[in-house]
């Protein structure tokens, strides 16, 4: 049994773990697939994990993802945790075996690993829509952000593989399939003739008519190529929703986060993209109580909610989290 926390990409890396451990023939073994993007979801892993024990006092309990990919000591010391892999770790078959020199943590560096190997599933055991890893890591530092940490830089999959990939998705009842990662945004970069997200969208749209809805995760309001814009417009199979990762509203806050927009240019776009889809909607990532947020600041958040016309929310407290610039400010 595989016990996901945290984001999308984790429900599609929970499959693969799943596939994983099949073929590595475990039995009577539990995966919880860990979170770091707060501390609370550090703090709720650790509670998962106490109480499986409780329930499979019997069982292998294996710990990986963000949270142990960051703090494997923190979980390998835990009397409950029989084994710790990092997130390059947990996509290996052979790492599911009992290690015959009685390793408990199997942790690399992740800042060392610069290719992206797709992994194919052909369904998901509790999904009636598929995730689709298009893309892993992030280039980018914002101050308050410790993921990259986690999942290294960013490295996109191979168009040809995610159209296969898809394909064999829609063949198998799939209707609608979500494209998902760390930053899907700079999808890409690191691939030859540096293919935008909004190619890959084209091609998938274009190679596989049988797909009947496709749907983007967070996006970054930095990068929004003309290409996908135009699909907005165009095609309906193209969902119009999107969420994007903005944050904050107050221009001084966002660059004290790093981010690479402003409040104005949140505004603008959303205006640019209802122009080419009308009945589009948008959602987007909040985060307040940033370090020097005074309420002024907020209330310029607020006012972005309105003024971009931002119709769901997902909003959280600010979490510092150990090793990232924002911690050392003043809090």
């Amino acid at each position: 049994e595989v016990i996901t926390l945290g984001c999308r990409l984790n429900t599609f890396e929970s499959e693969v773990i799943r596939r994983q451990g099949e073929a590595a023939g475990i039995k009577d073994t539990y995966v919880v697939n860990t979170c770091a993007v707060t501390a609370e979801a550090v703090r709720q892993a650790r509670q998962t994990i106490r109480r499986l024990r409780r329930e499979k006092p019997d069982g292998t309990i294996i710990v990986s993802g963000c949270a142990a990919q960051i703090n494997p000591d923190i979980f390998a010391a835990m009397p409950e945790v029989d084994r710790v892999l990092g997130n390059e770790e947990k996509l290996k078959a052979e790492n599911y075996i009992p290690s015959r020199e009685n390793r408990r943590v199997f942790v690399s560096d992740i800042m060392k690993v610069r290719e992206m190997v797709g992994h194919p599933i052909s369904g998901f055991d509790s999904q009636t829509r598929a995730f689709v890893q298009v893309q892993q890591g992030c280039n980018h530092r914002c101050t308050f952000c410790i993921i990259p940490f986690s999942r290294g830089n960013s490295r996109s999959v191979g168009m040809g593989f995610l159209i296969d990939q898809v394909r064999e998705l829609t063949k198998n009842g799939y209707k609608e399939c979500v494209l998902t990662g760390v930053d899907i945004s700079s999808y890409g970069g690191d691939l030859p003739g540096k293919p935008s997200l909004g190619k890959l969208v084209d091609c998938l749209l274009d190679q596989v008519p049988g797909l009947e809805r496709l749907r983007l995760s967070s996006l970054d309001p930095a990068v929004i190529d003309d290409t996908l814009i135009s699909l907005l417009a165009e095609e309906p199979r193209l969902m119009p929703h999107l969420h994007f990762s903005v944050q904050a509203g107050n221009n001084v806050i966002l660059k004290r986060m790093k981010r690479r927009h402003n409040r104005w240019d949140v505004i603008d776009l959303c205006e640019q993209l209802r122009l080419a889809r009308p009945d589009i909607v948008f959602g987007a990532d909040i985060i307040v109580g940033f370090p020097t947020e005074t309420d002024k600041m907020f209330h310029d958040t607020l006012k972005l909610v309105d003024e971009a016309g931002l119709t769901y929310l997902h909003v959280f407290p600010y979490s510092p989290r150990d090793g990232t610039p924002a911690v050392n400010m003043p809090q």
